[in-house]
């Protein structure tokens, strides 16, 4: 029997790479074998939980028109979590940061690591330690491997590696599942249609790793600063990335170019400010509009900037609520977005100092206009544009 515990430390992780590489090897094999894409998530994230041994572990879809990550498989879940479980995209969130900086994160214990908030639904099953890596196709983040402990756990270099290869695997499952039927390739009305598709996505994941640079970026920044302001200054401008970065999920190919539908942006922008506040709800309403990217990012900037402010400003401890609503067939071609909120109004004039002056630069880049009305009931922003140059 070997004493020796330097010896003993060592065999102890060379098992576990072994088991790593086994399981591994295993998930391989089924990326062969299964070819039901669901039936193959299932099991691979039982394979995971073998690795690690971790009862709790997950995969998140992105999903861009709600802006949010659903659970698209897991293990040691409540019954019904699977399919319907959501979280949030944002920074604040483990995997939301994961997903959005396409970089590893890990949280050896909820409450000891700042910038790090716990969801309910991983207060409900006692989860106080995660680490998460991004599942990637073509270098841009599709969505986000998780395992999950009830015990604090300081997840070693080796798991993560050994769950950014498993990721790598599911990403390259993911990119062969998606890819057209061979017959439907062959069909001359399609190949046109397709050839554009395939463009846009690849440009959509090129824009999509520049945003992921910018938000990792940011991130590192606030690690270096502890001033709150500063904090606050950052997370500014990571909401706005965001929003620019949400237009370009909404994006669709059409033969005048570039579309988005604004109706699905608003929505998508929307489910993402509400994510990333307490006690504020945020009621939305949209025509189903669609209009260019030009026009697009300047109407979901000001709804962003308009969002923020009444967050920051208008309520107190017992928050409130945001409505948004995009309405169309306003004038000659023209749309309406108005936010809303039930706060307090506007105390200062430095509530509305370049704030204002941003949204008002905006409507100007598109041919609107934004009129501001605020009294002790709340505050109401409104942008008039029209929606096609």
């Amino acid at each position: 029997m070997n004493d020796n515990p330097d010896q003993q430390g060592e065999a102890h992780v060379l098992d576990k790479v072994r088991r790593h590489v086994r399981i591994l090897v295993d998930i391989g094999r089924l990326s062969a074998e299964i070819t039901d894409f669901d039936r193959f998530m299932s099991q691979v994230v039982v394979q995971i939980s073998r690795a690690v041994e971790i009862h709790h572990v997950k995969i998140l879809r992105y999903r861009p028109e709600m802006s949010d990550l659903l659970l698209v498989a897991g293990v040691g879940w409540k019954d019904g979590a699977v399919g319907t479980a959501t979280f949030s995209p944002d920074l604040r969130s483990p995997g939301g940061r994961a997903y959005q900086t396409g970089e590893p994160v890990s949280v050896k214990e909820f409450g000891e690591e700042k910038g790090f908030v716990r969801s309910e639904f991983l207060k409900e099953h006692g989860i106080v330690s995660v680490s998460n890596v991004p599942v990637l196709i073509d270098g841009a983040a599709w969505g986000v491997l998780e395992v999950d402990s009830t015990t604090p756990r300081d997840f070693s270099e080796d798991t993560t590696e050994f769950l950014t290869a498993a990721a790598a695997m599911i990403g390259i499952v993911l990119r062969h599942a998606a890819r057209p039927d061979q017959e439907a390739s062959l069909m001359a009305a399609l190949a046109v249609a397709q050839k554009r598709e395939v463009l846009l996505r690849e440009m959509q994941h090129r824009v999509k790793n520049n945003f992921q640079l910018v938000l990792s970026s940011i991130s590192i920044q606030k690690r270096r600063y502890h001033d709150v302001e500063a904090h606050r200054a950052l997370d500014h401008v990571a909401s706005r990335i965001t929003a620019i970065s949400l237009a370009h999920d909404q994006l669709a190919a059409r033969e005048e170019g570039q579309i988005v539908r604004l109706g699905h942006y608003i929505r998508a922008l929307c489910s993402a400010i509400r994510q990333q506040v307490d006690q504020v709800d945020v009621d939305v309403e949209c025509d189903e509009l669609e209009s260019s990217i030009d026009r697009a990012l300047p109407v979901g900037l000001i709804l962003n900037e308009a969002a923020m402010n009444s967050i920051k400003h208008a309520f107190g401890a017992g928050g409130g609520t945001i409505r948004v609503r995009l309405v169309g067939g306003i004038g000659y071609g023209e749309a309406r977005l108005t936010v809303s909120d039930d706060g307090r109004g506007i105390q200062s004039a430095n509530q509305v100092g370049s704030g204002l002056k941003l949204m008002t630069s905006l409507a100007r880049q598109i041919g609107g206009a934004i009129d501001q009305q605020s009294d002790e009931s709340g505050t109401t922003t409104t942008l008039t544009f029209p929606l096609m140059s």
